[in-house]
């Protein structure tokens, strides 16, 4: 299967090097990736609810578990928003499906976004997570250019055990994420 691909790699290559690096005195002390979160906002959704249904079929195809919709916490009377309505979709990996939707995103999505520098290294929250923004759901393979009605984005979060930005870059960088700015 091509997460285990990715979780030996972990073990056995990114593990070691990182120890090392921030001289860890534990391996349980070295940051791991938790979880990846996609949530996805559909804006359109207030006047047509089919498109909340397209946005939790597209993102289920995508990673392949069961994408669910979220719900409008307020309400806002110049969207015509209402709370509790459908207004986006989102869906959380862990363990190997996690691996291999990270597997995926490297070797396969990524590379297919038109005029591809690699990511920015700014999406980092100061805890150690990251989250990427991606701008059209075409990139993913699994999605027929054919069916689908608009182009949507989407944002991709990393979740990690890092206590910091620069464990968290690190990491992100061992598995093979392309950034753009090369951190020294």
């Amino acid at each position: 299967m091509a997460s285990a691909r990715l979780k030996e790699k972990y073990e056995k290559e990114v593990m070691p090097a990182l120890k090392e690096k921030f001289q860890y005195k534990s391996i349980m002390q070295v940051p791991r990736i938790t979880k990846i979160s996609i949530n996805r906002g559909i804006g359109n959704a207030v006047a047509d609810k089919k498109l909340v249904d397209i946005g939790v079929e597209e993102l289920t195809t995508i990673s392949g578990q069961k994408a669910v919709p979220t719900k409008a916490k307020n309400s806002i009377s110049n969207f015509k928003l209402r709370e509790g309505m459908p207004i986006g979709a989102r869906v959380t990996l862990r363990g190997e499906r996690m691996y291999e939707f990270l597997d995926r995103l490297l070797t396969i999505a990524l590379p297919r976004v038109r005029d591809f520098k690699g990511v920015n290294d700014k999406g980092f929250d100061g805890r150690g997570n990251y989250t990427l923004g991606i701008k059209e759901q075409i990139i993913f393979p699994e999605i027929s250019i054919d069916k689908i009605k608009s182009i949507a984005g989407m944002d991709i979060t990393f979740v990690t055990t890092a206590q910091n930005d620069e464990e968290s870059y690190e990491l992100l960088k061992a598995f093979g994420m392309p950034f753009t700015n090369v951190k020294k």
